[in-house]
């Protein structure tokens, strides 16, 4: 009863009076235009690293989303009347920096992190779980993401990536290599993968290691198009994925016939254009992402709202599922909050809206979002899930475009792959 007792209550609220170093705060001055005196502001917080290392990710783009989207939602009146505070945190992808993030959430007394990015989930997790805070629509980068009672994850994280990669890449190959990092959330992808091939009747993927963000993979690359056979090589290597198809390329044989293939977030809309649009080597290539695809015409309201309230900062891609993932976090934090229609918002009474069931359309861009425990997948490495729809996108004309249209969902699969069923 102790760890209910600390999820529901509601904690004094401290007065933000000034901006930390790597925290930036959004707000507006005076009363909102509609709001009601007695509406009291809500503070939450995004994180994402913010760095330069080639070792290491940038998603800088999503800490300013929010920023952007709490311009956006302020001027129209806050959120149910209450003005949004947005508080921004660089993790600077490392577990110190994760759970310095957390820990500056809870001093500041967060009602929520929002749409936030990080590999180190148990790092800033176990201090979010201890105040009681909500972690609203992670981008799915850490496993534990899918198991603590306190995510509500928007998305079924990289497992639905690649369940949902297998089954797109049984309509089209008859064998398929697996290139994945050498760690112990890669040694999960062959059996992810192979759920969607085995559905189909297709061989089990041959399955090929890598080191994450080595200088080059004309090893990996070389084993991956013989065992190919003609088929599909699909990689998913995060960073690492261009050099790997860089090696590729130059030992593919002309006449091999071998497709490629990947999943969002480790192919994605800028990467095939900086590496030559209509003529890059991507160009044909099967991606798995979570969304719809970047040029479909659910975006365009966040698209609006970043070319507005945005500023012109080139940190934030409309095509970037980072970007498109704290976009739709917010869209469920807006719905949260006017469901419990209060004049004061808390994290405890956010995550009971939420596990009562709160419904969030998000306008198409993902199936209608609840949070009940019967719409949970269920699973012990995917509890959390709730969401286990992809999107099958193909690369034409050097544009990531819908190769099926909808939603495919994969959640069988997942749970499936966990069971070895």
């Amino acid at each position: 009863m102790t760890g209910w007792r600390r999820l529901t209550s509601l904690r004094p609220r401290e007065l933000l009076t000034s901006t930390a170093a790597g925290a930036l705060l959004i707000s507006g001055c005076g009363v909102l235009p509609g709001a009601s005196d007695s509406r009291e502001p809500v503070t939450v917080m995004t994180w994402a690293p913010d760095t330069t290392g080639a070792d290491t990710v940038n998603m800088a783009g999503m800490p300013a989303m929010a920023r952007t989207y709490a311009r956006w939602i302020n001027e129209k009146g806050g959120i149910d009347g209450h003005e949004l505070r947005v508080l921004t945190c660089n993790e600077q992808d490392t577990a110190a920096g994760a759970s310095k993030c957390a820990r500056r959430a809870v001093d500041k007394d967060v009602a929520a992190v929002v749409g936030s990015y990080s590999r180190h989930g148990r790092a800033f997790l176990a201090p979010l779980e201890a105040a009681g805070i909500p972690y609203i629509g992670g981008y799915g980068a850490s496993a534990d993401e899918f198991t603590s009672y306190l995510s509500y994850p928007v998305n079924g994280g990289q497992p639905a990536l690649v369940a949902g990669n297998g089954e797109q890449l049984a309509a089209s190959c008859e064998r398929v290599s697996l290139v994945r990092p050498d760690t112990l959330v890669g040694d999960t992808m062959p059996g992810l993968l192979g759920t969607g091939l085995g559905g189909s009747d297709r061989p089990a993927p041959y399955d090929i290691s890598a080191t994450e963000e080595a200088t080059s993979y004309d090893t990996e690359a070389a084993r991956a198009i013989d065992k190919a056979d003609g088929g599909c090589v699909t990689a998913v290597l995060g960073e690492g994925t261009e050099t790997f198809f860089d090696s590729f390329r130059r030992l593919e044989p002309e006449d091999s016939g071998i497709r490629i293939s990947s999943v969002l977030g480790s192919v994605g809309q800028a990467l095939i254009n900086r590496s030559g649009g209509p003529d890059s080597p991507f160009e044909g290539a099967l991606v798995t992402g979570w969304y719809p695809e970047p040029g479909d015409a659910r975006w365009n309201e966040m698209r609006g709202v970043i070319r507005k309230y945005a500023f012109g900062d080139n940190r934030i891609d409309p095509e970037d599922t980072g970007v498109q993932t704290t976009w739709i976090a917010y869209t469920v934090l807006k719905a949260v909050i006017e469901a419990m229609d209060r004049p004061d918002i808390a994290a405890g009474g956010i995550s009971v809206s939420l596990n009562r069931g709160t419904e969030v359309d998000t306008g198409g861009l993902t199936p209608v979002l609840r949070w009940r425990f019967q719409d949970l997948v269920g699973t012990a490495a995917y509890g959390r899930i709730v969401n286990g729809r992809v999107t099958f996108q193909v690369v034409r004309d050097g544009r990531l475009t819908a190769e099926k249209k909808g939603f495919v969902d994969v959640t069988e699969n997942l749970m499936n792959a966990h069971t070895g069923a």
